[in-house]
């Protein structure tokens, strides 16, 4: 099982001005025989929070997968990818790649998306979308690489492809 945390981070959300819904959108399309949410927090746009929160996430709890969700536009208080960024040892570019490439074929605003991604120690940190109709659609998008990447990185796989026939 993929050891799943799910953080939401947003000003609104936190002092329940705003309903979560993006939260429970990325949980409910996660299949229920890989992925197990372990955690799930909202927290303030504040980068100092998001950072502690996010080392506590792969140093201490040992998350396999850790998704994120708000902040990556360009609102004044959008930074979680600059708090991503002072997290992660190696940077997976792929998945932004690929959220972006798929989220360009339903809206041209997608190109406006700031989200980065990348591992700490033995997790995968991905940014998604405040909104739950992006938050799933970008995930899904990428939803199918997930398992191979946390088998490297904990050992279980081989990082060598085989090809398929």
């Amino acid at each position: 099982m993929i050891k799943t945390a799910i953080l939401t981070i947003s000003d609104k959300g936190y002092s329940k001005e705003r309903e979560d819904l993006t939260g429970p959108s990325i949980a409910k399309i996660l299949p229920e025989d890989s992925y197990t949410v372990e955690y799930f927090k909202i927290i303030p746009d504040e980068k100092d929070i998001i950072i502690k929160e996010l080392k506590h996430l792969c140093d201490d709890v040992k998350i396999n997968l850790i998704l994120t969700n708000g902040g990556t536009g360009f609102s004044k208080r959008d930074i979680t990818p600059e708090a991503t960024l002072e997290v992660v040892e190696k940077l997976t570019p792929g998945f932004n790649e690929v959220m972006r490439a798929e989220s360009l074929k339903i809206t041209p605003h997608a190109m406006l998306s700031r989200a980065v991604s990348g591992i700490r120690k033995s997790s995968i940190i991905i940014n998604l979308p405040g909104s739950p109709k992006g938050a799933v659609e970008n995930l899904q998008a990428i939803l199918s690489a997930i398992p191979h990447g946390v088998k490297i990185l904990t050992g279980e796989a081989s990082e060598c492809a085989k090809l398929r026939e």
